[in-house]
């Protein structure tokens, strides 16, 4: 005799245009995962090489930076309850990675020290224009995808490399919305653009930031993580297993293609963002 299983109930959209993050929640519970989703038995402590702790070291230092950057983005979001709540959507899930992480490296028999990672809970101050800090986060958040997803097709690990994929699929989805969220800002106050356009420079226009994250920048020199893995450290591996500069070189096109989306500028490479800098610029002389 066949037991008839109950399907699942079908749970309405929520129809209220003012209300984006509704939407982005229901599809996130399609999407994501949770931590018993890891297959945290197949551990392979063989596996592990050096690297690989250094690298998750830094992974966790990058993510312990989510309650800063909540913080931060509530404090300037403060009149704004849809993008709020997207906020904090997006700091659960990035509290998950963080503590992914950590797991993962407690397996592999190592540990950080709790005082570095709450070294990084100081909130940001406001950005220059609300679009540049949501700007910001674009930039993150690609980066942050193409870095997992280049070092999980390296790892012979098989649990970090499941947690590397799944965490990279979580970042590249924050992407896309951060990038609904500016394109909003910037529908509302057009005037903004320059401070995007300027946005993509600082932290992609030059050679040296091969490699690097905004996180970086903020935070990188923290008296709490001298002589100790941060973030660079995570991007310097990312470096290293990127044969080429392809997966590189992929996160540069993903970036112009948003930015351009998002200016109505066709960007490419950065001479092309410091001419449509310009432009802004002369244009804002123009309204004035």
């Amino acid at each position: 005799m066949s037991v008839k299983t109950k399907s699942p109930a079908r749970v309405p959209l929520l129809e209220e245009e003012r209300m984006h993050s509704a939407r982005v929640f229901a599809g996130y519970q399609h999407a994501t995962w949770e931590m018993h989703h890891i297959p945290w038995e197949e551990f392979r402590s063989d596996l592990v090489l050096p690297e690989h702790i250094v690298f998750v070291k830094g992974a966790i230092v990058g993510e312990s930076n989510v309650i800063a950057a909540t913080h931060g983005l509530l404090n300037e979001f403060d009149t704004d309850y849809d993008f709020s709540q997207f906020a904090c959507i997006w700091g659960y899930q990035e509290i998950q990675h963080h503590l992914a992480f950590q797991t993962w490296l407690q397996l592999a028999g190592n540990s950080i020290e709790h005082s570095t990672i709450a070294s990084m809970r100081e909130a940001y101050p406001p950005g220059v224009t609300r679009a540049a800090t949501l700007a910001t986060n674009v930039i993150c958040e690609v980066l942050a995808t193409h870095a997992y997803k280049c070092v999980s097709r390296s790892m012979q690990e098989p649990v970090l490399a499941e947690i590397l994929k799944k965490v990279s699929g979580d970042e590249a989805r924050h992407a896309r919305e951060f990038v609904h969220y500016t394109a909003q800002q910037l529908s509302e106050k057009p005037e903004e653009c320059a401070s995007v356009l300027e946005t993509l420079y600082i932290y992609m226009g030059t050679s040296r930031d091969l490699y690097r994250h905004p996180v970086s920048r903020f935070k990188g020199n923290l008296p709490e993580l001298e002589n100790h893995e941060s973030i660079d450290e995570m991007f310097a591996y990312f470096a290293e297993v990127d044969e080429g500069g392809t997966e590189w070189a992929k996160c540069c096109e993903q970036l112009f293609r948003y930015f351009s989306t998002l200016t109505g500028y066709q960007l490419t490479k950065m001479s092309e963002v410091r001419r449509a800098i310009a432009e802004e610029s002369l244009r804002g002389m123009a309204s004035v």
